[in-house]
């Protein structure tokens, strides 16, 4: 089974939340947000340094809520011998989602919006816009799985300055465990599934394990995967990156 497939097929599951019973979370705080940093520096016969941060700003209201998202790598190196260093990663990702909250406290109507700039992933841009439903599908005292399930469009350009425009389907599932009182797991696993056979589809799944260190500050163990079922001739499908960072929560 596809990876692609294996998403669908979880999707099904768990797209019926009027059909399961929904615990009340506690609401946000009006205004919320989250840093991550991480440095990773490597000498000897190769030599590189890597920057990676990301930023998580959350609003929750009485009838909307919002999350804005942004996300960078950079890296250079060097090989042995080498006199230069050269860029060897450099990736942007924004997006923004806004829910209208339904009669539940966790379900809604969302309309969401990304950018993606990845100088070598062979394309120059690649845009999402979907609209659709995100709720809840379980809940209980160690873990959560929120879901949103959507019709959307996409647009992008190659480096090679070919268009191309695709209505897809948006789903994103995240679920995240509570391991201990200092320690939680999360799962992020989402798509963006052309509705052509010709078209591009991108996925990305990010599994993490975070340790708090004191109440507003953890670090956090990452391993994130972006595939791209359509790409240019020398680039491969499949980007991954691990990262161990720290996140300050205020």
């Amino acid at each position: 089974m596809t990876f692609l497939h294996s998403m669908a097929a979880t999707t099904l599951i768990f797209a019926a939340p009027l059909a399961l019973a929904e615990k009340s979370r506690p609401p946000l705080e009006p205004l919320s947000a989250e840093l991550e940093l991480g440095i990773i520096a490597i000498t000897g016969n190769t030599e590189s340094s890597a920057l990676k941060g990301k930023a998580t700003v959350q609003q929750d209201f009485k009838e909307w809520k919002t999350k804005y998202q942004l996300d960078t790598l950079y890296k250079r190196g060097r090989d042995e011998g080498a006199t230069e260093t050269t860029t060897t990663a450099q990736k942007v990702f924004l997006s923004a989602q806004s829910d209208y909250k339904l009669s539940g406290d966790n379900s809604s109507v969302y309309v969401y919006g990304s950018y993606t700039g990845d100088r070598f992933s062979g394309y120059e841009y690649q845009n999402t816009v979907s609209v659709g439903y995100s709720g809840r599908a379980f809940e209980n005292e160690e873990s959560a799985l929120d879901y949103s399930v959507g019709p959307g469009y996409s647009f992008s350009e190659t480096d090679d300055g070919d268009k191309e425009e695709s209505a897809i389907a948006h789903v994103e599932l995240q679920y995240e465990y509570v391991i201990s009182p200092t320690s939680t797991f999360q799962q992020m696993v989402s798509t963006e599934a052309a509705l052509q056979a010709n078209k591009n589809t991108r996925s990305k799944s990010e599994t993490s394990v975070s340790v708090k260190l004191r109440d507003d500050l953890s670090m956090k163990a990452a391993y994130s995967i972006t595939h791209n079922s359509k790409v240019l001739s020398d680039k491969k499908k499949t980007d991954a990156t691990t990262s161990v960072i720290f996140a300050y929560t205020f």
